[in-house]
Parts: C-alpha cells; sequence; structure tokens
C-alpha cells in the first residue's frame, strides 16, 4: 500500500473508534474534507478499512497486545490465517463473542455461522424502479447493454448492479427514475398494500426511502405523512419526493402531527424503528463492535414509547406495519408479541424475516398488524 494511503487509512480508523457515526456517514464527511484523495485511492482505501473491520477479532488473535491500528494492517496484509480451527468459534468468523452466542441461541450453531460470514462479505447493490415515470423491463433493457445487471429475485421492481458505479451521475437518476434500495427494504414496503384513498403515515421517516417505495401505488391519490425527529433527513426526503414526482405527500412538524384531527386518522402507519442495524452489518461492519446488551435494552425500550406514541394516530380499522433492519428476536418477532400482548392486537399476516445472504438481500423484519374488533 502506498505511504499516502497507509497515512489516511490509519487516520480513519484510529479516529472512527471515537466517533458516534456509522462508518458509511464517516466515509463520506472524511472524503468531502480531504479532496486530495483521489478515485482510486479511496477504493484501495475502502476495501482495506472495511476488511479490516470486519476480520477485525480475527486479525487480533494473530498479534501480540498491546494491539495498534498498524499492527492490524500488519497481519491483515498476511492473511490468509493458518490453523483456523484452533481458533474459538466466534474468532474464526469474527464477532464478537457475547453477539455470536445471541445467535447461536436464536437460530443454532450452523446458522449463526452461516449468518457471521455473511455478514463479513460486501453488500450487492440494488435500485428500484419508480413505477411512477416507468418500468423495471425497459431500464433494465437498457442497462444491460452498458453494465453488469439482472433482476432481483424477489422484489418486482429491483435490479442488482453487480458492479458499482456513480449513480448519482445517471441522467436516470437525475430523472427519478431509480433509488438505490436494498431489496430487503423494497420488500418491507410492499408489506403496505395501500391504496387511493388511503391517509398513510410514515412516522420513522427518515429521509423517505420506504415512502418513496410504497408510493408509486398510490397514483399521487390519498395522503402520506412523513414525520421523523431528525429535521436534516426530512429535508433530504423533500427533495427525493420532488424528484420522484410524488404530489400526495407532506412533511409534518412535531407540532403538525400533534394537531388534534391527526389522531385516529391513519388507514396504514409505517414504523420503520430504531434498531440495532443487525441486518445491515455488510454496510456497516463496525457496529457489530459497538453493539451491546445495555444498547439493545436502551433500544427496545425506545422501540415500545415510540410505537405507543405512533399508536394513537391509527384508525380503528387500520393497520401499523412494524419494521427493523435488525435480525435479533428481541427487536423482532418477541418485541411484537408483546406489543400484541399489551395493545390487544392482531398479526395480519405471518413475520416477514431477511437474512443477509452472499449476492442477496440483507436482514430486515416487517410485522403487519392491526386492532382485535370487540
Amino acid at each position: 500500500m502506498k505511504p499516502f494511503r497507509k497515512t489516511h487509512l490509519l487516520k480513519i480508523l484510529n479516529e472512527t473508534d471515537k466517533s458516534p457515526f456509522p462508518l458509511d456517514a464517516f466515509l463520506r464527511d472524511y472524503f468531502r474534507t480531504h479532496k486530495s484523495i483521489g478515485s482510486k485511492d479511496r477504493q484501495e482505501i475502502c476495501e482495506t478499512l472495511y476488511g479490516m473491520v470486519r476480520w477485525r477479532a480475527l486479525i487480533d488473535s494473530q498479534c501480540s497486545k498491546p494491539i495498534t491500528w498498524e499492527d492490524r494492517l500488519d497481519a491483515f496484509l498476511k492473511f490468509p490465517v493458518k490453523n483456523l480451527q484452533e481458533l474459538p468459534p466466534h474468532v474464526q468468523v469474527s464477532f464478537p463473542k457475547f453477539f455470536y452466542n445471541k445467535l447461536v441461541k436464536a437460530y443454532g450453531e450452523d446458522q449463526a455461522k452461516e449468518l457471521c460470514l455473511s455478514s463479513n462479505q460486501a453488500a450487492p447493490t440494488m435500485v428500484r424502479v419508480n413505477t411512477l415515470k416507468g418500468t423495471r423491463a425497459s431500464l433494465y433493457q437498457k442497462w444491460k447493454e452498458e453494465y453488469t445487471v439482472s433482476l432481483c429475485r424477489y422484489s418486482e421492481n429491483g435490479i442488482i448492479f453487480h458492479k458499482k458505479i456513480n449513480f448519482f451521475a445517471l441522467q436516470e437518476f437525475k430523472e427519478g427514475l431509480f433509488e438505490i434500495q436494498d431489496e430487503g427494504s423494497q420488500l418491507v414496503a410492499d408489506h403496505l398494500n395501500v391504496s387511493f384513498q388511503d391517509h398513510v403515515l410514515d412516522y420513522c421517516a427518515g429521509s423517505g426511502g420506504k415512502t418513496l417505495a410504497f408510493a408509486p401505488k398510490m397514483k399521487n391519490k390519498g395522503q402520506i405523512y412523513l414525520y421523523d425527529i431528525r429535521s436534516h433527513a426530512l429535508q433530504e426526503a423533500k427533495k427525493r419526493l420532488k424528484r420522484a414526482g410524488i404530489q400526495n405527500a407532506q412533511i409534518l412538524t412535531k407540532e403538525k402531527l400533534q394537531k388534534k384531527g391527526m389522531h385516529g386518522r391513519m388507514d396504514w402507519i409505517l414504523l420503520d424503528v430504531p434498531c440495532s442495524g443487525t441486518g445491515t452489518l455488510r454496510r456497516n461492519p463496525d457496529m457489530k463492535w459497538k453493539l451491546s446488551q445495555e444498547m439493545l435494552d436502551r433500544l427496545t425500550q425506545e422501540q415500545q414509547k415510540i410505537f405507543q406514541e405512533a399508536l394513537k394516530f391509527l384508525h380503528p380499522n387500520g393497520k401499523i406495519a412494524y419494521a427493523t433492519c435488525s435480525i435479533l428476536p428481541e427487536e423482532n418477532e418477541r418485541q411484537v408479541e408483546l406489543l400484541m400482548q399489551k395493545y390487544a392486537l392482531k398479526l395480519e399476516q405471518p413475520f416477514f424475516q431477511s437474512f443477509p445472504k452472499d449476492g442477496e438481500m440483507d436482514g430486515f423484519f416487517c410485522a403487519v398488524l392491526s386492532r382485535m374488533q370487540k
């Protein structure tokens, strides 16, 4: 590795240890403020960086303490590891012991190992075609002449790019013909069986990714409301909605949301709650090293609080979709079972759960709930 790249790589590794932000967000800001780093430099830095973070436990097993990132880089460049089978199982798959044991308890040792190894791979890049402006067939026919692409297996509007490109420079992106979105996330949005006259609330909307996915079903009729405590994310959602040609959506402030007329009005609520992100570790592998039982306890309590806040906006005959990008039962099916019991709710259909798999979608969960009729 060239000295210039090594210097920046080690600086990033040391700084991300202290950063509260996910790795991808940290890198965006870092490269934005270090414009001297060219595209080839960025590529090697990122590939090495993600590899080191993913395989950190295995790397550490090859280093003498105290361990620095310089030591880890030297060990990583000497991969593969000899005598791998002599190491503890969680080290072999490079996961924290606490996290690995949770997966074994939930899914058994074989599936736990498979999940860990899949989470240590690079995630494929998937896009969702905006059917308000075009069709998957037309974009696929155009793109397959220029790029290595294939159709998503489960999402009717998804396309997989097998090599990364600069999507934001494409004219099709500027015209709002597609958005980058994992197939699992697309399938969560598909669980909202919205119709033309519905009022729909995306309660933890973020930058609007899932709204952008289900909105085309409504053909710019009915009304969609987007709410989030992060105002900067909602500003990004506003730009994306405009680019996609979605005209039946409005951004809500906390004051507007609390208007009396909103209570009990929503035919659908999407509740994509804050979670551990354990289904998307291929994109942010650093998060597995930050996970703790204390963090999970705080998240599950926050999920329950958000659900209680959102439920008051649901029409008596409405449906609420609880969603995460987690693969942990305590955030998913066990959480939903608790919520069903507490609020007298029923499942409209079986849980949806996807798991990270090589070349396929990330891990997502969704449960569609409604009130039991008295």
